[in-house]
């Protein structure tokens, strides 16, 4: 792959967007042999990495943007909002970067329901994934909006390497 890939997924809380990005990522990975980043918005603020008392939770709470290296990880806590130019920066060598959430960005994006479909969410996705949870005739999906199997690992890593931003 020589040019990167970048997609994002969006939808309500307990919608499945981690398990899809999980799987995804997974079988980008292990099967198709690819460098994947991942970033998550965490819009509640509510990640914990550390907790109060500990070193990182003590370097952090000084206001200073750390990094945390281990022999298993490397965690970078900032303190200021980073613009996806940043992040993917940060990131330096991947071919495929997956961002849940943050519906503002100029990526295309997936959007992820089971049960109903929030119409809300038309203008800011490109393909709809959906479970048999949700009954497809019961909305008017945009026509320039894919409609893709939420358990289909294959056919939404289709959509992505056909659809996704090269970056």
């Amino acid at each position: 792959m020589n040019k990167r890939l970048a997609v994002a997924f969006t939808g309500p809380s307990n919608s499945g967007k981690t398990t899809l990005i999980l799987k995804v990522a997974r079988k980008l990975i292990h099967e198709h042999k690819l460098e994947v980043a991942i970033i998550k918005h965490d819009p509640k603020d509510k990640a914990r990495f550390d907790v109060e008392g500990k070193d990182s939770y003590k370097f952090s709470d000084t206001g200073a943007e750390v990094i945390v290296t281990s022999p298993n990880r490397t965690t970078y806590f900032s303190q200021k909002h980073c613009e996806l130019d940043e992040m993917i920066r940060l990131f330096d060598k991947f071919d495929v970067l997956l961002v849940e959430g943050l519906k503002n960005l100029p990526l295309p994006r997936i959007s992820i329901f089971r049960d109903t479909i929030d119409k809300d969410y038309f203008p800011y996705m490109n393909a709809l994934a959906v479970d048999n949870s949700v009954n497809l005739d019961e909305y008017k999906i945009p026509d320039e909006v894919s409609v893709l199997d939420l358990n289909s690992v294959d056919e939404v890593i289709s959509w992505i390497f056909k659809n996704a931003k090269k970056i």
